[in-house]
């Protein structure tokens, strides 16, 4: 079994962590976390250092990749940008959750994790490094661009695609042929009727544009 790391310490970095174990194709050996000391312990696993330490760790413990354990989608492209510059050739992995239903032609790309009860349907696309959480829905035929995440409980109808960036709350339903923009974020629990712009907050029932967001601006 290949030796990983997991970046991040948090609650949603010991749901990932969950996935992998439950999945059993890869040991993870420790967490990166430049937030926390060496020596810390959270879910089982010890932090081994910081990102700017990975060239040395990898040394010190043959790792042969990893997967970013951070749910923010801007803060998870920064940490990869950054174990980019400093290991190029760094492997990420994906994960996937054996209690997840993965149709054919589906195509899953690096980085991404697909959690406990997910559903993806036929002939759909997740892109690099997104997160399909517990229970979501995503149906036939989606998009979903890199960097993007769907949130616990929500769903979409056929044929929709997500923008890069882009965040759909829990219970969120996004009905079928919508096309939801670069760097936006679906309110939770909203219906979405309609196309939603780039850089947009979209709330309600039907859900409508509450204000304009910029790149890089937490929502969780």
């Amino acid at each position: 079994m290949k030796n990983i790391v997991l970046f991040g310490s948090s609650g949603h970095a010991g749901v990932i962590a969950d996935t992998i174990e439950q999945e059993n194709i890869y040991k993870i050996i420790g967490l990166i976390d430049p937030n926390q000391p060496s020596g810390v312990e959270s879910f089982g696993y010890k932090v081994l250092g910081s990102d700017n330490e990975l060239p040395q760790l990898i040394k010190n413990h043959d790792i042969e990749g990893g997967i970013i354990g951070v749910g923010d989608n801007w803060a998870r492209y920064l940490i990869v940008q950054n174990i980019l510059n400093l290991v190029p050739d760094f492997h990420f992995i994906k994960s996937v959750h054996p209690a997840a239903q993965i149709a054919s032609r589906v195509t899953l790309k690096r980085g991404t994790v697909v959690m406990a009860g997910a559903v993806i349907n036929s002939g759909s696309e997740v892109g690099e490094f997104c997160v399909v959480n517990t229970k979501s829905s995503i149906d036939h035929d989606n998009v979903f661009e890199n960097y993007s995440c769907i949130m616990p409980n929500a769903a979409t109808g056929g044929n929709v695609r997500v923008g890069a960036f882009s965040a759909l709350g829990m219970g969120a339903n996004i009905l079928q042929n919508i096309q939801i923009g670069t760097h936006t974020v679906v309110g939770a629990g909203s219906v979405v009727l309609e196309n939603a712009d780039d850089y947009s907050i979209v709330i309600g029932t039907p859900a409508k544009v509450k204000q304009s967001r910029k790149k890089g601006a937490p929502y969780l």
